[in-house]
């Protein structure tokens, strides 16, 4: 039921979002930032809404380790579809996400994901790869913060998958803290029954940031494991919570 709640919800949102992008449109013509800002505003009320038709309990912890007045690069473990949708709806700051190519390819959704400064990654491209953290640095240099998940692909593990260490190389370009994201039990909502959406408790928490800058040089050198490890202390950490 939920499943079919979900879908009638996106289907009304599409067709308010023809309209909708006309007005983006108008406003990113006379202010790009507000643009952005008033498309979020737009993204998130839509993504809340399937958090409360799926019936998502979500318990939000270390907000006030996110740096109010600076863009940052979030790096999160991947377990699930729900996880940006509940990552994205946490967020206190204009950000984008790092999605996989394909994502291009979806009608009013890609849309949505070039307003919201969205950046799309050919993983077996190597040069593109290196544009889309030049791109990110950029953004973030702009004053927007990136989402990112490191391990490539939805993982239902208990342990983490091994972190692109490229992947992260938006903050050393950018100078950018990193904010480790541990999500947990967003997979009880779709990936243990799919197609069936169920409700469940998810946690996220935000993790102290990292300034690559403040490292030793065997931490920076491989700063993927090293915010890897941070981050499966907290994931196991919070498994009692769930």
């Amino acid at each position: 039921m939920r499943t079919i709640a979900i879908g009638i919800f996106l289907f009304v949102f599409f067709i308010i979002s023809i309209p909708l992008f006309l007005v983006e449109t108008i406003i990113g013509k006379i202010n790009p930032h507000a643009k952005v800002k008033s498309s979020q505003a737009v993204v998130v009320w839509a993504l809340n809404g399937m958090l409360f038709i799926s019936g998502t309990k979500k318990t939000v912890i270390g907000l006030e380790n996110i740096p109010k007045d600076e863009a940052v690069l979030y790096v999160a473990n991947h377990r699930s579809y729900f996880d940006i949708i509940v990552g994205y709806t946490s967020v206190p700051n204009l950000t984008g996400f790092v999605a996989k190519k394909e994502m291009q390819k979806v009608p009013f959704i890609r849309v949505w994901m070039r307003y919201l400064n969205c950046l799309f990654l050919d993983r077996d491209d190597i040069r593109e790869g290196l544009k889309m953290v030049l791109d990110g640095a950029a953004l973030v240099k702009k004053g927007y913060s990136i989402w990112i998940s490191p391990e490539g692909t939805r993982n239902q593990g208990k342990d983490l998958l091994p972190f692109k260490e490229g992947s992260l190389k938006i903050a050393d370009k950018s100078g950018c803290a990193i904010i480790p994201v541990a999500l947990s039990n967003t997979d009880a909502q779709l990936e243990k029954q799919t197609p069936w959406v169920k409700s469940a408790h998810v946690i996220i928490e935000f993790g102290k940031p990292i300034y690559p800058k403040d490292l030793d040089k065997e931490q920076r050198k491989f700063l993927g494991s090293h915010v890897q490890k941070l981050l499966q202390n907290t994931l196991d950490k919070n498994q009692s919570l769930v």
